[in-house]
Order: C-alpha cells, then structure tokens, then sequence
C-alpha cells in the first residue's frame, strides 16, 4: 500500500479574503494555536452543533409527558446557587 493510500488527513483549501485571515490569526494567537488547529476547531465545532440542531429528540409518550410536567413544575431553589447569589461581590465589600 502507498503512503499517499494510508494518509488519513485529507487536505481542505480555502480562499479567504486578508481581513478574514487576520482575525483568525488573532484569535489563534489568543488560543495559543496555529491557524490550522484554531479553524480544525471551529469548524468541527460548528459541524457537530449543525448536526445536533438538525437532529430530532425522540422519546416515549410517558417520557414527554414526564418531561412536560418537569418543565410545568413550579422551580425549587438550589441553597447552594441562592447563597451565591445572595453574597455580596468583591467590589462591594468593605475593608
């Protein structure tokens, strides 16, 4: 078998005007990435998120109904979530 027939990267070129290159650039820069690894990444991410937004949730009629009483249901507070909320920030404290 041939290097080229074991490869498994496939090669995606694209043109892409200077402004767009430069804000990538920068946000890789920030990532600490290459250009290559920051636009892998984004794309792949932005795929994945396509396909789940695409993809239909399927349950039984008890599981949705099940589902819609939880979603009816008054809210019960989290202590731990209102105990944060109540504490006063850093900037707002004395001393």
């Amino acid at each position: 078998m041939s290097a080229a027939a074991e490869r498994k990267e496939q090669p995606l070129s694209m043109r892409l005007p200077s402004s767009d290159i430069d804000i990538i650039d920068r946000a890789a820069r920030l990532r600490g990435r290459s250009r290559t690894d920051f636009i892998r990444e984004a794309a792949v991410r932005a795929a994945e998120a396509t396909i789940l937004d695409q993809s239909p949730v399927r349950m039984s009629a008890e599981g949705f109904q099940a589902f819609v009483e939880a979603l009816s249901a008054e809210p019960t507070p989290v202590s731990e979530i209102v105990a944060v909320l109540n504490r006063r920030a850093p900037w707002e404290r004395e001393g």
